[in-house]
């Protein structure tokens, strides 16, 4: 019987520890997966060209993202109830929350995949997608949505797991298909030249590869979590909890990607030159959001299963030391990408005008970093409760319904690139302030209750 001792480590023990080293599986895991996400822009943007980079970047990854982040986000409701459950040792629980995460996850990728492939013209066209950009866009999205059924698996599963506390097989799946995907794009890019088709191919098969892997880990499970093929049904009590939970994380996760598609449409209208400077500066900005976003797993999966556990107190002191760590972390990307950041753009490309404009983008960014801490890890705290409507609502509203309204009546005013990028800080500023006050009304409460 494989020993998983993950759950005494969250729920007991020495606290900065145990969180460092959950968090380090999570933070490599998503450094492999930004370097996945990365390679085919790297390798096109190098070996095919600025149009080729702008089409697999742009507009193509923001109808993607918002695609697929509201049904990752809807999904995560099933993390969320099984830390709890497993926290509490509710086997029966666990069982059916899992089933019912795999079976909503397949259901949803057949509707996703027919919905995507039908629409990818019509979106890339109302979000002022240049003509030029409109043949590869296109390709790139169909091949993708076709696999996207691998991308939920993936998905739902390293992120059940992680709930659990292993966050080290999800590593691993990942470094195997990270690998798996470069070489991939080589061949099909450099050898058959293939092209932006060929980019989209090797990110699918390796999709597939990382659902095949950690559908395995689950099934060879012997512990609280053991997944049977013939089991995925729909649980009706189980899904209740998940849409309950996972439904504002979800539209959450829409509004974020429609402001920014929003912004998207926005900075198309610069060309193709600032269309691929965004591209890049997307990928490198990046590196920051995979480390905070660790961290907000890491807290949201420490406060699930403590609170579970019923051990409050607990629960308080990681969300503190949590918040000290990436505090810290946010400074250094910001000092290290304003020293470096000009390497990290000849990444992506040798053009000069592109690389300018990034650099402006990430100039204007960057030291607002730290504002970001608090969004992520205070709404992941919370989500490990359960807390998940407030948390939605302070998000639309502070950043996305504002970021939309930022670029209809405040950039006429002053039209340019800095305007439209200026958003960001001012929208993560104001939502900050909405979490601290809303985590330090809450948590008296629970604590009093």
């Amino acid at each position: 019987m494989k020993k998983e001792p993950s759950i005494n480590q969250i729920t007991e023990g020495v606290i900065w520890k145990q969180l460092l080293l959950f968090f380090f599986p999570i933070v490599m895991g998503t450094f492999f997966q930004q370097l996945y996400n990365t390679a085919d822009t790297v390798i096109v943007g190098r070996f095919v060209g600025k149009e080729a980079l702008a089409s697999v970047g742009g507009s193509t990854a923001q109808i993607v993202n918002l695609i697929v982040g509201f049904f990752v986000g809807l999904a995560s409701g099933a993390t969320v109830i099984i830390s709890q459950f497993y926290g509490a040792q509710d086997k029966r629980n666990v069982d059916r929350s899992l089933h019912t995460a795999f079976a909503f996850s397949i259901v949803g990728s057949v509707f996703i995949t027919f919905l995507g492939i039908a629409t990818a013209p019509w979106l890339l066209r109302i979000m002022n997608t240049p003509e030029n950009l409109m043949a590869d866009s296109v390709l790139y999205m169909r091949i993708y949505f076709a696999g996207i059924l691998f991308v939920f698996i993936y998905n739902v599963g390293s992120s059940i797991l992680r709930a659990v506390g292993d966050s080290k097989r999800p590593l691993y799946y990942l470094i195997v298909c990270c690998i798996l995907n470069i070489v991939l794009d080589l061949v099909l890019i450099l050898v058959f030249h293939m092209g932006v088709g060929g980019a989209a191919i090797a990110t699918v098969v390796s999709q597939a590869v990382s659902a095949l892997l950690v559908t395995r880990a689950l099934m060879k499970s012997n512990s609280l979590l053991h997944l049977e093929l013939r089991e995925i049904r729909f649980y009706k009590s189980a899904l209740l909890s998940l849409i309950w939970i996972g439904l504002p994380t979800g539209i959450q996760s829409t509004m974020y990607n429609a402001s920014n598609m929003f912004i998207q449409a926005s900075l198309n209208t610069f060309g193709t030159d600032t269309m691929a400077a965004w591209t890049a500066f997307g990928k490198i900005d990046a590196l920051y959001w995979m480390v905070n976003s660790a961290f907000g797993i890491a807290v949201t999966t420490f406060v699930g299963q403590n609170f579970g556990a019923g051990k409050y107190d607990r629960m308080k002191k990681c969300v503190r030391i949590g918040i000290g760590m990436a505090l810290v972390t946010s400074l250094i990307f910001t000092f290290v990408f304003f020293v470096g950041g000009r390497p990290l753009f000849h990444l992506f490309t040798a053009d000069k005008a592109v690389i300018d404009i990034g650099m402006q983008m990430l100039h204007l960014i960057a030291p607002s970093y730290f504002l970001f801490v608090f969004i992520e890890l205070l709404s992941g705290a919370l989500r490990g409760t359960g807390d998940v409507v407030i948390p939605m609502v302070m998000t639309c509203g502070g950043i996305c319904l504002l970021r939309v309204l930022w670029i209809i009546f405040i950039v006429p005013l002053k039209p340019g690139l800095e305007t439209i990028i200026f958003s960001y800080p001012v929208t993560w500023f104001i939502t900050a302030v909405l979490f601290i006050v809303y985590y330090l009304w809450k948590s008296r409460k629970l604590w009093k209750s």
